[in-house]
């Protein structure tokens, strides 16, 4: 993984870049009403991709989170996840369109990044499933 977000002996495999993405279903319901304002249909959650999806939180409160634990594992959250082109594409149909990249470069531009969840790089090994509780520990500020 990158090693300006990394610590020495973070390893990622069968992933894009980090080893778990964290999204939320308020972030998305946000950006849904955005693209709906703007006459577009909102997009549904598999085109991001997220390992992991959390109910009951602020839009985009998982931009200010740097630590929390999903059940027993503890995790860091070291960046915002910039979107690519595959957000475009209808996952079911292969369809390709211009949302939701068009409207996250207009709100959620970061640098270069249309950003959308947040990287998560684990303490340590574990399990963790459906319905564990999530606590944030640490957040920004």
């Amino acid at each position: 993984m990158d090693a300006r977000y990394g610590a020495p002996g973070d390893v990622v495999s069968f992933a894009d870049g980090y080893p778990l993405l964290v999204t939320s279903t308020a972030s998305l319901d946000a950006l849904g009403k955005w693209l709906a304002d703007d006459g577009d249909e909102p997009v549904p959650m598999n085109r991001f991709r997220p390992n992991v999806v959390v109910a009951d939180t602020d839009p985009w409160d998982e931009d200010c989170w740097r630590r929390l634990s999903i059940g027993p594992v503890s995790f860091r959250a070291v960046k915002p996840c910039g979107r690519c082109v595959v957000t475009t594409i209808d996952q079911m149909t292969a369809e390709r369109g211009s949302q939701p990249l068009k409207m996250l470069g207009r709100r959620r531009r970061l640098g270069q990044d249309l950003v959308f969840g947040q990287n998560l790089i684990p303490d340590g090994p574990g399990v963790i499933r459906s319905g564990d509780p999530v606590r944030i520990l640490e957040r920004a500020g």
